[in-house]
């Protein structure tokens, strides 16, 4: 059994070693990979104002906001924190602000095809683990973090 596990450690120490170094773009891939996708979602909107404004007084039911504030604060966030989220800078805010974009999306809709529920799980799972994590060694908040809170 010693034997056994004497010859397995060293694979599992750089099978370890190897992943580790796959964390820093990996994070970086999802960061990448949600903001995309909201920030195309955002220019969607900015393409065709009057289209957005009729999807959510029609479509999107968004509780507790009138529709034009509904439009602009989504149009906002869909523009705004994908661009922090992809840089890395504030990147647990922007993954957190995306989430509840992301959940409000979900609940505004009065119908969803499985297809699309299973995206925005998708996403909504990179960005808890962007927020548990944090976004990762490639990102604006890795260097400058550091510096900051001396």
């Amino acid at each position: 059994m010693n034997r056994i596990l004497a010859s397995t450690l060293p694979l599992l120490k750089t099978a370890k070693t190897l992943l580790e170094q796959l964390q820093a773009p990996a994070t970086l891939a999802a960061r990448v990979f949600v903001g995309s996708a909201f920030f195309r979602s955002g220019l969607t909107k900015i393409s065709d104002w009057d289209t957005t404004l009729a999807l959510f007084a029609d479509e999107y039911h968004v509780p507790l906001l009138p529709t034009h504030v509904a439009a602009v604060a989504g149009t906002f966030g869909e523009l705004f924190f994908p661009v922090l989220l992809i840089a890395g800078l504030f990147g647990r805010f922007s993954a957190l602000s995306l989430s509840v974009i992301n959940i409000v999306a979900v609940l505004s809709l009065s119908e969803i095809a499985p297809a699309a529920l299973q995206q925005h799980q998708f996403w909504g799972t990179l960005l808890m683990a962007i927020i548990l994590w944090g976004p990762g060694k490639w990102s604006i908040d890795a260097w400058w973090w550091p510096k900051f809170s001396k």
